[in-house]
């Protein structure tokens, strides 16, 4: 039972992290133009990028495929700098159109993208351990509970700002995406260029 927390833990701490924000930076854009009232549409996109990441997680593990530790970090911010885009360019207009199997794609290729990012760190967790799935899902479970923390603060800060501070929508998501990918672009041109 000790082993499920430690990794579980070190998936909550894959997210919580404060020193690798890029998780966070994406889940603020992933669900910032949603409400409460959307908790199962969050559900499902949080939920397939867990996916993703596990996926790409175990391929790597398994040494099924192999990517470069700053490519894989790089293309993170490229996930955050589209979906941050994506929500400037369609703030205002009626997302709750786009079809869900289309978000779900997405989420999951971003998914995949961030799992790989993790991937060579994951490895030097688990080296000496013979099995390495049931830890690999330990982690997923932690992730996907950090996830939902992150998820709630955003929705929560979404409502007080929208109905307490009297933000429009369209300017709350404008406004949040622009501050992500702001960081985003900062952390690419002093990291990667």
């Amino acid at each position: 039972m000790s082993d499920f927390w430690i990794f579980f833990k070190l998936g909550l701490n894959h997210v919580l992290n404060f020193d690798g924000y890029d998780h966070i930076l994406f889940l603020i854009v992933l669900v910032v133009a949603y409400v409460f009232k959307d908790w199962k549409r969050v559900f499902w996109i949080v939920s397939v990028f867990t996916i993703g990441h596990t996926i790409s997680l175990a391929l790597s593990t398994y040494n099924v495929i192999s990517v470069r530790v700053n490519t894989a970090e790089l293309l993170v911010y490229v996930t955050i700098i589209a979906t941050a885009l994506y929500n400037i360019f369609t703030a205002g207009k009626n997302n709750n159109k786009t079809k869900i199997v289309i978000l779900l794609v997405v989420a999951l290729f971003f998914g995949l993208i961030h799992g790989l990012a993790f991937s060579n760190y994951f490895k030097e967790m688990t080296n000496g351990i013979e099995s390495k799935l049931l830890p690999m899902l330990e982690f997923a479970l932690g992730v996907e509970a950090a996830q939902i923390i992150i998820v709630l603060v955003v929705l929560l800060l979404s409502f007080v700002f929208q109905t307490v501070f009297r933000f429009s929508k369209r300017d709350w998501v404008m406004v949040v995406s622009s501050i992500v990918l702001g960081i985003a672009f900062h952390i690419v041109d002093a990291n990667f260029l």
